[in-house]
């Protein structure tokens, strides 16, 4: 069966860039902390690499630490940031609408005795930097807030926000999950000015397994895993040589397509189009501030139902964050909307290879599901 993939904020395909600089490295298996020319070769290829990342990042190679994953990032940010600020107090601050990674990590410090503050977002998803601006406090060590909302698309005023934190003290360590925003709206680490930026490979055409967290020069983070010393002595363990090579590379093949970004928001305008004239039921949540996300829902039926029989017809949508598993969308949730909403709602998410025949079979594929389980409901 052939497949049609509208999941990009889940996964993407491994770019064949990507899977060539993979297969490339696998064949050259030094360990980059070995001595002999075969680990020098090794490290000299993780710090070409580190560099195109950078490069991508608009950061310093210095200020790049490999991870596992945006979920790592996270962890390390947020846990290792508060334990950097602890003499300021306990506060944290983040939105009501974060990735999984940092709502569960805040939770967790919460059973440590720390105070969270959970910022909500307006009907659109979007948050007012003026209820970050009155949520601020003497005790606030950190404030964690992503830049592309992963399930409705809004994107964040993360750069308006640390400089409105960094007036009230500048003190206050400011972490954001960008994992979903790397490379699909525009943005440096300069251009932002958080202290810590966390992104992830997959979600850009690179193999699962490889992320990076942006340290800005100055803040002195310390490990959240110890050992070996790797990565200067921030990140203990043996660098995934081949994982960071096709990250490199689907940095450098992501960036080669100057117009991606205005191919995939013309791909997501037209899918929407299409949708509305196909399916009068159908209801927008969020046409999506990102070119790559937007959010509908058919209100009277169930999202998991249709994404199965969706999916049984080889067409690839979700319900929202791939991290839920089928639990109700606390983001979709956070926005009020009403139950029937909240029941039929879905996420679709695009890539600039994304095409107007596959949005078409998607609109046909979803036309001829709502019939049927309209007819199997009556």
């Amino acid at each position: 069966m052939s497949v049609t993939y509208f999941d990009y904020a889940a996964t993407t395909p491994v770019s064949p860039q990507a899977m060539e600089a993979v297969m490339e490295a696998l064949q050259h298996f030094g360990n980059p902390s070995s001595r002999y020319p075969l680990g020098r070769e090794a490290a000299q290829g993780v710090k070409t690499h580190r560099e195109t990342v950078a490069k991508a990042l608009g950061c310093s190679p210095q200020e790049v630490y490999f991870t596992s994953c945006g979920t790592e990032g996270n962890n390390w940010a947020i846990r290792r940031g508060v334990e950097l600020n602890r003499r300021k107090g306990k506060h944290i601050i983040t939105t009501a609408i974060e990735h999984a990674a940092v709502l569960e990590t805040c939770r967790d410090l919460e059973r440590q005795g720390y105070e969270v503050t959970y910022l909500k977002p307006d009907r659109e998803g979007r948050i007012n930097p003026q209820d970050l601006a009155a949520a601020l406090r003497p005790d606030t060590a950190l404030v964690s807030m992503m830049l592309v909302n992963n399930e409705v698309g809004s994107v964040l005023p993360v750069a308006q926000c640390v400089k409105l934190v960094k007036a009230y003290d500048k003190t206050i360590l400011f972490h954001c999950d960008a994992v979903q925003g790397f490379l699909k709206v525009p943005y440096t680490m300069a251009s932002l000015g958080a202290d810590f930026v966390s992104v992830s490979g997959h979600k850009i055409g690179a193999p699962k397994g490889i992320g990076a967290l942006l340290v800005k020069k100055g803040v002195r983070l310390t490990p959240y895993l110890t050992g070996g010393g790797q990565e200067n002595g921030m990140r203990s363990g043996t660098e995934p040589t081949a994982q960071i090579a096709g990250f490199a590379a689907a940095c450098q093949a992501t960036m080669a397509q100057t117009d991606r970004l205005q191919r995939t928001a013309a791909i997501k305008a037209y899918t929407l189009q299409k949708l509305h004239e196909a399916l009068p039921q159908l209801e927008v949540i969020t046409q999506g501030d990102a070119p790559h996300i937007c959010a509908v829902t058919l209100p009277g039926y169930k999202s998991e139902v249709v994404v199965r029989v969706l999916g049984d017809a080889g067409i690839c949508i979700s319900s929202g964050s791939a991290c839920h598993k089928g639990k109700p969308s606390h983001v979709f949730a956070s926005l009020g909307l009403p139950k029937p909403w909240l029941d039929g709602a879905l996420r679709l998410s695009f890539s600039p290879a994304s095409t107007q025949e596959e949005a078409d079979r998607l609109v046909a594929a979803l036309k001829e599901a709502a019939a049927t389980l309209f007819t199997t409901l009556s």
